[in-house]
C-alpha cells in the first residue's frame, strides 16, 4: 500500500491548523461525501483542539437540512450535489459553530453517478469572514477511496488557502 496520500493529508492538515492558529481562527467542517475524513485528518494532528472547534458529517439530505439549516428547496431545486447546497452548507456550519472559517463538501464518490453529476463531481463551499465562496471539481472515476482522498487534500488546500 503506497502511504504517499495519506502522508499528503497529513502534511494539508498540518499546514491549515498552523495557518488557522496563527490566525486565531477556529475550524470546523461539513461533510458529505468524505463521511468525515476532513475533520478526521485534522484531528489525527496532535494539539488540533486549538483551532478546530467540530465537524458535522451530513450525509443525507435531512442531515443537511437538520445540521446545517440548508433549505429543502436548494435540494429540490438543486440536488444535494450542487454548489448552492455546498454554500448553505458551508455557512451553516460556520454559524452554528461560531467557527472563523468553515468548509462544506458534497459530492458523487461513487460507484456510479448520473450523465448531469458523474462520478467523481464533488461541490465544495468555503464560508469565513468575507463571505461563502464555491468550486466544483470533476476529480473523474477514481474510485470511491480515490475520489474522496482527491476530495479531502482539495478542501484542505481551499482552507489554507484562505486563511493565507
Amino acid at each position: 500500500m503506497d502511504d504517499k496520500p495519506a502522508e499528503d493529508l497529513k502534511a494539508l492538515a498540518e499546514r491549515a491548523l498552523k495557518a488557522a492558529t496563527d490566525k486565531g481562527v477556529m475550524l470546523a467542517t461539513a461533510e458529505s461525501c468524505t463521511g468525515g475524513m476532513i475533520s478526521a485528518a485534522l484531528s489525527d494532528i496532535p494539539g488540533c483542539s486549538g483551532a478546530l472547534d467540530r465537524g458535522f458529517i451530513t450525509y443525507s439530505n435531512h442531515a443537511k437540512t437538520e445540521m446545517l439549516g440548508v433549505a429543502p428547496e436548494t435540494i429540490e431545486a438543486h440536488g444535494a450535489v450542487s454548489p448552492e447546497v455546498a454554500a448553505e452548507m458551508a455557512t451553516g456550519a460556520r454559524d452554528r459553530a461560531k467557527a472563523g472559517l468553515a468548509v462544506a463538501v458534497t459530492g458523487v464518490a461513487g460507484p456510479g453517478g448520473t450523465e448531469n453529476k458523474p462520478e467523481g463531481r464533488v461541490c465544495f463551499g468555503i464560508a469565513d469572514e468575507h463571505g461563502t465562496r464555491t468550486e466544483t471539481v470533476d476529480f473523474g472515476p477514481l474510485g470511491r477511496d480515490g475520489v474522496r482522498r482527491a476530495t479531502t487534500a482539495h478542501a484542505l488546500k481551499m482552507m489554507i488557502e484562505a486563511l493565507g
